[in-house]
C-alpha cells in the first residue's frame, strides 16, 4: 500500500513538471475552422493520438510511434521519386508523364514544417485525451500530388518492436485537416492463426508507410477530409531483429465537393472507418416509447381507481371503527410527516439530484439548439463541467429550503455536504484512473493545467454559487414545511410480517427494471457513442428518452409508495429516493454486460476509465432519477393526507 502511493506521488509529480514546462513553452495556435483558402495556400495536416480501435479511451501521443517527425528535402525527394516511376512505370508511359513530372517540380518542397510541437487545445479537447501536434506533411489549396516523399528512414529493432506490437493491437491513428477529423489503420495482418496468432514462417506483420489525403472542397473552403493507407506499398516487418528500410510517403488529391461547409460533419455517421452496426432503429426506439407510455397509463388507472375507493371508504367510516374494522395508509397519518434519519444527507442528496437533472436539461437542450457544437471534440464534457458549476446555487437552495423545513439548525453542514457529495466521489475516481493513466504514459491523463483550471472554476464559481444559495434559502425560503396532519410524539410500530413479493427488495428490483427497459434501446447507441468512435447527433430523441425517464420513474414510485403506506410502513423517505435511484444500479449493471459481451475492451488502463466513470455516471442518474421520484411522492402523499379527515 505504501509502496503504491509512493509511485503515485512520483507519478503526479512527474505529471506536473512535465505539464509545467509544457505551460512556458511556446504552442502553436490551432487551425481555424473555415478558413478561406487561396490557391495553392498552406493545409496543415495536425496529427492527434494513435491506439487501439478497442480501446477508445487507451491512447497515445502520435509520436509515440517512430512517425517521421521532418520533412525530406527537394533532392532526397526527386531521387526517391525517379525511382519509384522506375519501378511503377514503363518506357511507354514515360513520355506520357514527362508533363506530370515537370508539374511536380514546381510544388517545391519547402521543408519547413516540423512535425510533435503542439497545438493550443480547448478545455473539452485536454479532457477527451487529445493532444494535437503538427506534421510535417506539406499540402496545398488545390494542388494534387502524385507522390512525394515524407522521409527515409532505417527502423531498428526497438521501432519495429514498437510497430509489430501497434499493429497486432490494432492500432489506428488520428489526424486532422481544421476539425475534420481522419482515421486510418498503422498497418494490417494476414494469415495469423486464430488461436495461436502469429506463428513463425506463416503469419506476416505489415506496415503502412504511404498515405492517400483526399480532400473535398467548396468553392474556397475545405468540407470533406479522408485519409487512406495502400497496401500496394506496405512494408513487411514480421523480423524485428532485422534493420528494415522504409520509405514513409504521402499523396494528395482534390476533388469538388457540394457539401455546404455548415454540413461538413454529417458524413462522419456514415464513415466507413466506423462500424455499421451503430445504426439507429427508429421503429424498436419508437416501439420501446409506446410500451413506456401505455404501462405509465396503466399505473395511472390502476392507482386512481383505488385511490378512489380509499378515499369514499375512508371519508365514510369514523376513526372508531376504523381501528377495529380497517387497515391501510389513513392509520399513520401521525407518522407519516415523521422526517426521516441523517436529514443532512438526504438534504444534500435531494438538491444534488435536482441539479443534475436541471444540467442535464438544459445540456441536452442546448445541445439540440445547436448552442453546444456537437461535433466540436469534448464540447459535451466541457459544457457538463461549466453547467454543473452555474447550477450549483440550485443544488444549494433546494438542499438548504429542505433542511431548514425538517427543523434543521446546522445549514452550513447541510451546504458543504450539498457542494462535495458529488464532486467529492468523482475527484477519487479521477484521481485513481488519471494514475492509471500516467502510469501508461495515456494521453487520457489530464495535464496539470486542464486539472488546475477545472479546480478553479469549482472553486472560483461554483462553491461561491453554492455558499449563495445556502444563504438565499436561509433568508428568502419558507421554512414551514406545511404538512397536512400533526405528526405524533410515538412512532407507531411498522408491521413485520408482510408478503415476499411486497419487500423492500422486490421493490427496489421493479423500481429499477421498469424505467430502465425504458432506456435499454437507447443506451446501447449512448454507450457506443460514449465508449467508441461513434458521433452521436440525436440528442432530440435522447432529450425526449431522457424526459420520459422522469416521468415514469416518478410514477413508478408513487405507485410502489401506496403499497408501501398500505402496509402501515411510515418511513418512505428514504426508501423513495432509493427505489426511484435504483435505475442508477442497472445502468451500471449494464455496463457490466456491454463491456464483456458488446465491446471489445480490455485491458487495466480501458477497465479503469470505463467502470470508474460509469460508476460516477450511474451515481448521477441515481441522484437525480431519486430527487425527481421523491419530490413526485412527496406532492402525492401531501394531497391524499390532504383529503381525508384526521384529528
Amino acid at each position: 500500500m505504501r509502496a503504491t502511493s509512493i509511485l503515485s506521488i512520483l507519478l503526479w509529480s512527474s505529471a506536473i513538471s512535465t505539464s509545467s514546462a509544457g505551460l512556458f513553452k511556446k504552442k502553436h495556435r490551432r487551425q481555424k475552422a473555415g478558413t478561406k483558402y487561396e490557391q495553392h495556400g498552406e493545409v496543415h495536416v495536425v496529427v492527434n493520438k494513435v491506439g487501439p480501435f478497442n480501446n477508445p479511451t487507451e491512447t497515445y501521443r502520435y509520436y509515440s510511434l517512430p512517425f517521421c517527425r521532418t520533412h525530406a528535402d527537394e533532392s532526397a525527394h526527386m531521387a526517391a521519386y525517379e525511382e519509384e516511376r522506375s519501378i511503377a512505370l514503363t518506357d511507354e508511359e514515360d513520355e506520357d508523364n514527362a508533363s506530370a513530372s515537370s508539374y511536380l517540380r514546381k510544388l517545391e518542397i519547402k521543408g519547413n514544417r516540423i512535425g510533435a510541437e503542439r497545438h493550443k487545445q480547448r478545455l473539452g479537447e485536454s479532457i477527451v485525451g487529445d493532444r494535437r501536434e503538427t506534421s510535417p506533411y506539406e499540402l496545398s489549396f488545390k494542388d494534387d500530388v502524385e507522390w512525394r516523399l515524407l522521409c527515409k528512414t532505417t527502423l531498428d529493432k526497438a521501432d519495429l518492436t514498437k510497430l509489430k506490437e501497434a499493429i497486432h493491437n490494432n492500432y489506428f491513428f488520428e489526424m486532422f485537416i481544421e476539425d475534420l477529423p481522419m482515421w486510418g489503420y498503422v498497418g494490417d495482418i494476414e494469415d495469423e492463426d486464430e488461436i495461436l496468432g502469429e506463428v513463425e514462417g506463416q503469419s506476416h506483420t505489415y506496415l503502412f508507410p504511404h498515405l492517400h489525403f483526399r480532400l473535398g472542397y467548396n468553392k474556397n473552403q475545405i468540407v470533406s477530409a479522408t485519409v487512406t493507407t495502400e497496401r500496394d506499398r506496405r512494408v513487411d516487418i514480421t523480423d524485428v531483429n532485422k534493420p528494415t528500410p522504409v520509405q514513409f510517403s504521402y499523396s494528395v488529391e482534390y476533388f469538388e465537393d457540394n457539401l455546404p461547409w455548415k454540413m461538413r460533419m454529417s458524413r462522419y455517421a456514415d464513415s466507413r472507418f466506423l462500424p455499421g452496426s451503430f445504426e439507429i432503429h427508429w421503429l424498436s426506439i419508437i416501439n420501446s416509447f409506446v410500451l413506456v407510455l401505455l404501462l405509465t397509463a396503466f399505473l395511472t388507472i390502476i392507482l386512481m381507481r383505488v385511490l378512489k375507493n380509499d378515499f369514499s371508504r375512508y371519508m365514510e367510516i369514523d376513526d372508531s371503527s376504523m381501528e377495529e374494522e380497517e387497515s391501510g395508509w389513513k392509520l399513520i397519518h401521525g407518522d407519516v410527516f415523521r422526517f426521516p434519519e441523517f436529514p443532512t444527507l438526504f438534504c444534500a442528496s435531494v438538491g444534488t439530484g435536482v441539479q443534475l437533472t436541471i444540467a442535464t436539461l438544459l445540456l441536452l437542450g442546448l445541445a439540440l439548439t445547436g448552442i453546444i457544437s456537437t461535433t466540436r471534440r469534448g464540447s459535451i464534457l466541457a459544457g457538463m463541467v461549466v453547467l454543473y458549476c452555474l447550477t450549483t446555487t440550485i443544488g444549494a437552495y433546494i438542499s438548504t429550503r429542505l433542511f431548514f423545513q425538517m427543523n434543521g439548525k446546522n445549514w452550513v453542514r447541510c451546504v458543504l455536504f450539498t457542494a462535495g457529495l458529488f464532486p467529492v466521489p468523482t475527484s477519487f475516481v479521477f484521481m485513481w484512473v488519471n494514475t492509471v493513466a500516467l502510469f501508461h504514459g495515456s494521453t487520457s491523463a489530464l495535464p496539470f493545467s486542464t486539472i488546475f483550471t477545472i479546480a478553479a472554476i469549482f472553486a472560483l464559481v461554483a462553491l461561491p454559487l453554492t455558499v449563495l444559495g445556502g444563504v438565499i434559502a436561509k433568508n428568502y425560503a419558507n421554512h414551514d414545511f406545511n404538512a397536512p396532519t400533526r405528526t405524533t410524539k410515538v412512532a407507531r410500530e411498522i408491521p413485520t410480517e408482510v408478503p415476499w413479493y411486497r419487500s423492500r427488495f422486490v421493490q427496489m428490483v421493479i423500481s429499477g427494471f421498469l424505467p430502465f427497459s425504458a432506456i435499454y434501446i437507447e443506451l446501447h447507441y449512448i454507450f457506443a457513442s460514449m465508449w467508441g468512435h461513434q458521433i452521436y447527433t440525436l440528442f432530440g430523441i435522447l432529450l425526449f428518452a431522457f424526459v420520459l425517464l422522469l416521468i415514469v420513474t416518478s410514477f413508478i414510485s408513487v405507485a410502489l409508495l401506496y403499497f408501501q403506506l398500505a402496509k402501515e410502513d411510515h418511513r418512505w423517505w428514504w426508501s423513495t429516493f432509493i427505489n426511484a435511484g435504483m435505475t442508477g444500479l442497472f445502468i451500471y449493471a449494464y455496463s457490466f454486460f456491454y463491456y464483456f459481451h458488446r465491446s471489445g475492451m480490455s485491458g487495466m488502463l480501458q477497465a479503469s476509465f470505463y467502470f470508474g466513470y460509469m460508476s460516477i455516471v450511474s451515481f448521477g442518474f441515481f441522484l437525480m432519477l431519486g430527487s425527481c421520484g421523491f419530490h413526485f411522492s412527496l406532492l402525492f402523499v401531501k394531497h391524499i393526507y390532504s383529503r381525508v379527515k384526521c384529528d
